[in-house]
């Protein structure tokens, strides 16, 4: 009798190998053409002028600054939805997946009704402070914050999902209260999904542009992150935007190929 074979040797389809390769084409032929339209004499000269490195700069700050507070706000909302039993959890967690499939301009318009100097909450906040997060750098990480949230949450979820809450309940039965079981016992399970929910949420702020320039507007030095920049100038200079593309493709890439694991465990 002879053994099954393995799905990775299994022969597929005659149709199956075209298509995939077809996939593959339509998935590389942007990034080819990309490279092939650089400017690689001029390269280092276009990504140190005033305007990309100051859309550089913002984007770093303002990405690292919308992490943090997707973690802040999404390790909370990620354990509510994977161990609280609550009324409502399915609602919730759609609710988390919604910036996610939600046109960026949208989430952008619905941040400027919520936090605007006329919003329903940057109304008041604003008459009461006189701050203001529309046309701001802190405009800039809320709306980043806004579509990268649900990448952290989703990752973070399924992490504490699969952590053993057998240990959590022996440390507490060891008579943990729940903030050391919570620091002790589930975080360091925890660390592998929070990082990359983190990185993956970064690499998302690093490259939003429809709720940022809805929400924040695309002023130089002020708002104007990477991909507002490359929007900008493909109107004027294409070898800047070209530069700046190469930028946030080998970002993207640094970030995205040593995750690829924790994708398929």
């Amino acid at each position: 009798m002879s053994l099954p074979r393995r799905a990775g040797t299994v022969r597929p389809p005659r149709a199956i190998a075209p298509l995939a390769a077809l996939a593959v084409v339509f998935l590389l032929a942007p990034f080819v053409a990309l490279l092939a339209r650089a400017p690689w004499a001029d390269l280092l000269d276009l990504v140190r002028t005033p305007l990309v490195r100051q859309a550089l700069w913002l984007s770093a700050r303002t990405s690292l600054g919308a992490t943090a507070l997707a973690v802040v706000l999404g390790v909370p909302l990620a354990w509510v939805l994977a161990r609280a039993r609550l009324p409502g959890r399915s609602l919730l967690r759609a609710l988390v997946v919604l910036p996610m499939v939600l046109p960026p301009v949208v989430g952008g318009a619905a941040l400027l009704f919520a936090f605007g100097r006329r919003g329903v909450v940057g109304g008041p906040l604003h008459d009461a402070t006189g701050f203001l997060l529309p046309y701001s750098a802190w405009g800039v990480v809320v709306a980043n914050a806004f579509v990268a949230l649900p990448f952290l949450v989703l990752t973070v979820e399924a992490g504490l999902r699969g952590v053993d809450a057998r240990y959590e309940e022996a440390a507490a039965t060891l008579g943990a209260d729940p903030w050391t079981v919570l620091r002790r016992v589930t975080l360091p399970a925890l660390w592998p999904s929070l990082v990359t929910g983190a990185v993956l949420a970064w690499a998302r702020a690093l490259g939003e542009f429809g709720a940022t320039v809805t929400f924040a507007g695309n002023l130089p030095g002020r708002t104007q992150t990477m991909p507002l920049a490359v929007y900008l100038a493909l109107g004027t200079d294409r070898d800047a935007a070209v530069a700046l593309s190469l930028v946030l493709v080998a970002v993207s890439l640094a970030v995205l190929v040593p995750l690829r694991h924790r994708w398929l465990t």
